[in-house]
């Protein structure tokens, strides 16, 4: 990771290109919707498929895709037999008349945010092939679907804006835990359209980040203390500057581990006269500390299992 600077100025300036450039973005791009078939809904694994795919298809092209990333708002189905049978003709075809409730909500506390029906028939050899085709009918431009999926955004924004300082409060709590990267990951998470919150996220960001670099500065320097304390050599000099090399320059610390490098170069040169490659990390002015705390928000939920249940979903049908 690139090194950065706890500068005002330039936290001031990247609050400011945020704010000044939300208004030139696709305000539905910043607000994401998961695709999601809960396993309630009974049809054959292949049509499942099918309509999960589809799921997907309408969220990208209203500029909502999913990313598991941030899994709690979820484009979600039931899906309604309203008629069945077999055509007059030879062969006989199925037929499938069927009604697709789409809902829009929060799938981790279960609270609906819209809802919109949409009717579809499919006829195919087999019942798997008649909801196939049916699925196939729903039309990811459809302006019913699209109308449901601007509800469904204008429903997230307020959600953010209503729950921000929860959200602050709860990151402040596991940093309080020593648990920085989750917490960072909870701000960050926080779409620029929800001017307030986001902003408001922007600002508590940043004495989080400091405090992660500084707690690590400590446990870091105290490791490579203790490996070049147990093993003063090229080898364990090596080791030890392994781990200093890997400290943000900015963190409070960070003199102690100029001192300890500087110590064990200087050893190791008297012992061994072997080349010493290791160099420690230098401050960047130009790197801003809101965009080094989104790659470690990013990074944790990147590193977060792909897998969420959810369960209060069902209560919407």
């Amino acid at each position: 990771m690139k090194k950065l600077i706890l500068g005002i100025f330039i936290l001031s300036s990247l609050f400011s290109f945020a704010q000044n450039n939300q208004g030139k973005q696709d305000d539905s791009g910043r607000i994401i919707l998961n695709s999601v078939v809960s396993d309630k809904v009974k049809m054959p694994a292949e049509a499942k498929s099918v309509l999960e795919t589809k799921l997907s298809q309408i969220t990208s092209s209203n500029g909502m895709g999913g990313s598991k990333m941030n899994p709690r708002f979820i484009l979600t189905p039931n899906v309604i037999i309203e008629e069945t049978g077999m055509t007059p003709t030879a062969p006989a075809m199925v037929y499938l008349n069927l009604s697709v409730v789409f809902y829009v909500g929060d799938g981790i506390d279960g609270t609906l945010f819209a809802n919109q029906s949409i009717s579809v028939k499919g006829v195919g050899e087999t019942e798997t092939k008649a909801y196939i085709a049916a699925f196939r009918n729903i039309k990811s431009a459809d302006p019913k679907l699209k109308a449901l999926l601007e509800e469904g955004k204008n429903k997230i924004i307020t959600y953010y804006n209503t729950q921000c300082d929860f959200i602050i409060k709860e990151a402040q709590t596991l940093a309080d835990q020593n648990k920085y990267d989750e917490a960072i990951f909870k701000l960050v998470q926080v779409p620029n359209v929800c001017k307030e919150c986001f902003d408001k996220c922007n600002e508590a960001v940043a004495p989080l980040f400091k405090r992660k670099i500084d707690r690590e500065c400590q446990l870091r320097l105290a490791e490579a203390k203790g490996i070049w304390n147990s093993s003063i050599s090229y080898e364990g000099g090596q080791r030890a500057a392994q781990v200093l090399a890997t400290i943000e320059p900015q963190a409070a610390c960070y003199g102690e581990v100029k001192s300890l490098f500087a110590e064990i170069e200087k050893r190791v040169r008297e012992l061994d006269k072997r080349e010493w490659a290791f160099t420690l990390r230098e401050q960047d002015l130009e790197f801003a500390v809101v965009e080094a705390a989104r790659a470690v928000g990013v990074a944790y939920g990147n590193g977060q299992p792909q897998s969420v249940t959810y369960n209060n979903m069902i209560a919407w049908w």
